[in-house]
């Protein structure tokens, strides 16, 4: 059975929950990310932030990117992830059931890669991605 650890991209940039989201969109530019986990001091998970969410709740609301905190745009609640060892038909279920494109996988408490969608169609057989693309696609308004 092949595992989220098995195909996720292991190199994971994250954000400083204390940084502002001038500098987070700073970081995804300077690293292609269109989402970036959002990490306390400690290195846990406190959120996600995407490119979508700067542009929605900071840009087009006219507010300062320059001085708005990266953890104002933080989602509420828990954060949707999936365990390094979950399946890889575990993780196309939280995708679909919660409309993301990419999930933070984690081990234990650690943020240890991230899984994306064409990841999963990469290790897919090729009968099963156009439907997956498809699935997730129609419920993922933001990620």
């Amino acid at each position: 059975m092949t595992k989220a650890r098995d195909i996720m991209s292991p190199t994971v940039g994250w954000i400083d929950e204390t940084l502002t989201v001038q500098q987070a969109a700073l970081k995804m530019e300077d690293e292609s990310f269109g989402m970036l986990p959002i990490c306390n001091g400690e290195g846990r998970l406190q959120g996600v932030v995407t490119d979508r969410d700067i542009i929605v709740k900071v840009v087009a609301q006219g507010r300062d990117p320059r001085s708005v905190r990266i953890s104002e745009l933080a989602d509420q609640g828990e954060v949707v992830t999936i365990g390094a060892d979950d399946s890889i038909e575990e993780a196309i279920e939280t995708m679909k059931r919660h409309g993301v494109r990419r999930l933070p996988v984690i081990d234990g408490h650690d943020l240890i890669g991230m899984l994306s969608q064409a990841d999963i169609a990469r290790a897919l057989p090729e009968a099963r991605v156009g439907d997956l693309i498809a699935d997730i696609s129609s419920k993922a308004p933001n990620n």
